[in-house]
């Protein structure tokens, strides 16, 4: 398939999303990045350069004062967009409202499917956790406790990169660097668990898409590829040092497909796992008002949790 058949990819974003949802859901509101606290938001960092593009962050951090009490919990934000579009900026609203809540929050750019294919993807967020660590001490970050989450691909993206963890193939920039790139928990917001069951290739490899959206980050389809849409499905990973996992999904059962088959070899793997439900609210809610503000609560309550402050650096 030559590169000007492929249709360009279609943007990503609150208001694009926001103008197919409306309709269905007169009373959503487009989330900001506005809350009712003194985080602080330091944009533009870059955190690794691939070739000529230099992959950049923005970083949402709890109130100074917050931070002076101890170091904070931190996680990297994966954007969706069907591996081909989005941008770090969709997951700003939910960022602040994670720092208001006292985790340290980085959204980030991460090479797409027209730049890149799979798993580059991957390589980027473990770049991105392995610099949240490497310059934790600068922002008041506790290193030991650092997740990684995502929304639509990119909760799929974050859950490949948890279950991975010490995987030296998924991680190519580990060999020339001593600090380790692992998540020390995952957050799947209604990202596909299994690329390979029939369920997700109804949609994910259905031939009227010319290419579908992971075929085309794949590079191929199920037919062709049929080992990488294995390799990229989070479920096939599940071990017992698999760091806990909470699972956050809408009213649209075709995003999460594989989710109930995951948690439950979480649960016979001893591993915690808890899945979240917003009923009745469509895929990209994590976007909008009012479901933003049930998902940074259950984004924090899982964290706070599942990374409880090590008894040694209690002040």
């Amino acid at each position: 398939m030559t590169a000007h058949s492929v249709p360009a990819a279609v943007p990503y974003n609150a208001a694009t999303t926001y103008a197919k949802l409306v309709k269905a859901y007169p009373f959503i509101q487009i989330a900001d990045t506005r809350v009712n606290a003194e985080i602080v938001i330091i944009s533009g960092m870059g955190y690794v350069r691939r070739g000529a593009h230099l992959l950049q962050l923005d970083l949402f951090l709890p109130a100074q004062a917050t931070r002076d009490t101890g170091p904070v919990p931190a996680v990297v934000l994966v954007h969706g967009g069907g591996w081909r579009s989005g941008e770090r900026g969709n997951m700003a609203p939910l960022a602040a409202r994670l720092a208001a809540r006292g985790i340290a929050a980085a959204v980030i750019d991460y090479r797409l499917a027209d730049e890149a294919r799979y798993p580059a993807a991957i390589h980027d967020v473990k770049a991105a956790l392995r610099w949240m660590r490497a310059n934790s001490a600068a922002h008041g970050i506790d290193p030991q406790r650092i997740a990684v989450a995502g929304g639509s691909a990119g909760g799929q993206i974050a859950s490949l990169v948890g279950v991975t963890n010490g995987v030296d193939k998924f991680d190519p920039d580990g060999a020339a660097s001593i600090v380790s790139s692992a998540a020390q928990a995952v957050i799947n917001i209604d990202g596909l668990s299994d690329f390979t069951s029939p369920a997700a290739r109804a949609n994910e490899d259905d031939p009227k898409k010319k290419p579908s959206a992971a075929g085309f980050w794949f590079g191929g389809t199920y037919a062709d590829a049929a080992a990488l849409w294995r390799e990229a499905s989070p479920t096939f990973y599940v071990n017992r040092d698999t760091p806990p996992m909470l699972f956050i999904g809408s009213g649209e059962a075709r995003f999460s497909v594989g989710r109930d088959e995951m948690v439950e070899k979480m649960h016979a793997a001893g591993v915690g796992t808890k899945v979240v439900l917003l009923p009745d609210s469509p895929h990209s809610f994590w976007l909008f008002d009012p479901w933003i503000t049930p998902t940074a609560d259950a984004m924090a309550g899982f964290l706070t949790t599942q990374l409880p402050i090590p008894t040694t650096t209690r002040q």
